[in-house]
């Protein structure tokens, strides 16, 4: 242990000796891992922003259906109902982590206003429960829907806007009962609402669950959307729920195993993020060799001397090593300190975004430093330059004492 404290030593006085070098290759790496940070930061508030606003808009952290809903529901929803209420969630150990559980009953059908009629798609969901999913769904005009009325409904942007309808106009909806007859109710536009996706806003229309068991002529859900206080928890919840309710003949399934969207955006950007490592690493890499290699054909002379005083090759080979490593730790370290500031303050201003592609609204994006990320890099910035020390450290070890020598004179 003492012989590496000398080695560290002695290479820090190598690397303050050489000052204009050695601020040249930690200037290297402390940029070279803020912009990591910032880059990985971004990334992962898109990540916890995109998968919250996912969870919070119409999935839940789990859904409870009949088994084969999500394969054959579609062509015969009547066939996978479920009870409207669930008492079992309401007692238990698992109870307190459950925020709420909303039932949903999903159907299809026509909506006409005057001489204009359109297809769209439909959700009966319990107001007073929906409200807890929090600003997912964004009403852009006039209000969310309210348990005092019960003939208001809310519309999707872009299905108002090709019906030509407002807040406030009369509409007549239409669907297929559970009796394979027709029905029509008419009801009130109560509000337009805007979700992250543009293609669910052109045809989507929610309504209080009670005029949908009226509109369809049936009680019951087709899902139970259980929303927990903590993301974190999915997976324990979804144990806990499938050992209490396994008699019950229920499917119970987490959000990402329905969220496809989500899970290809994650993957597309988590290859990103692995290409900007390894160009950085690349870069830092490159400095830090061009660096060391500098040092070692400047010192030869110095070299030869200490072999000659019986200095052994792996001491040599410890030294180079131990200034690669500090110089990996201190540029690491300044760059983590670099980006954690910059990220604040780039946060508190917020990055304008425009809506992405298939998406209906911008948003106003931030950088989150999580400690995976902060403890990544700083691993990043030390093995990169400890890797680019290995070959001018080797060569330094490997010189003949004699021609090292020569170049004290």
């Amino acid at each position: 242990m003492k012989i590496f404290w000398l080695d560290f030593k002695l290479a820090y006085r190598n690397i303050a000796r050489q000052k204009r070098r050695s601020m040249i290759a930690i200037g290297a790496v402390t940029f070279g891992i803020s912009a990591l940070i910032l880059a990985n930061g971004f990334i992962a508030w898109i990540f916890l922003d995109f998968r919250e606003s996912t969870i919070n808009s119409h999935l839940g952290h789990l859904q409870i259906t009949r088994p084969g809903y999500f394969e054959a529901g579609k062509a015969d929803p009547n066939a996978f109902l479920l009870p409207q209420a669930m008492p079992e969630l309401e007692k238990g150990g698992e109870s307190h982590r459950i925020k709420t559980v909303a039932p949903r009953l999903s159907f299809s059908g026509l909506i006409s206003h005057g001489e204009s009629t359109v297809s769209f798609i439909g959700d009966g969901v319990s107001p007073q429960e929906q409200a807890v999913f929090g600003n997912a769904v964004q009403i852009s005009a006039g209000q969310n829907l309210s348990a005092e009325h019960s003939s208001g409904i809310i519309v999707g942007e872009g299905l108002a806007r090709n019906l030509g309808v407002k807040v406030g106009d009369h509409v007549i909806l239409l669907a297929t009962t559970a009796s394979r007859g027709t029905n029509a109710v008419e009801v009130t536009i109560r509000g337009l609402f805007s979700t992250v996706t543009k293609s669910y806003d052109d045809a989507a229309i929610r309504v209080p669950i009670e005029m949908a068991h009226r509109l369809l002529r049936t009680n019951g859900a087709h899902v139970w959307a259980v929303l927990l206080n903590d993301t974190a928890q999915t997976d324990t919840m979804l144990t806990a729920l499938r050992n209490k309710l396994k008699n019950d003949d229920l499917e119970i399934v987490p959000w990402y195993s329905l969220a496809d969207f989500y899970n290809k955006t994650v993957s597309l950007f988590t290859k990103q993020i692995h290409g900007i490592r390894i160009i950085i690493a690349i870069i830092i890499l490159l400095s830090i060799t061009n660096t060391m290699t500098m040092n070692v054909m400047e010192r030869i002379g110095e070299i030869g001397t200490s072999l000659a005083l019986g200095v052994k090759r792996i001491g040599i080979m410890r030294l180079f090593l131990a200034e690669g490593i500090l110089i990996g730790s201190a540029g690491g370290l300044l760059g983590l300190a670099l980006g954690l500031l910059l990220s604040g303050v780039i946060s508190s201003i917020g990055i304008p975004m425009p809506p992405p592609p298939g998406m209906a609204r911008g948003y106003t994006g931030q950088i989150l430093v999580t400690p995976d990320i902060a403890l990544q890099s700083l691993a990043l910035a030390i093995g990169t330059t400890l890797a680019a020390s290995i070959y001018p450290a080797w060569r330094a070890s490997r010189m003949n004492i004699v021609d090292a020598l020569r170049h004290n004179r």
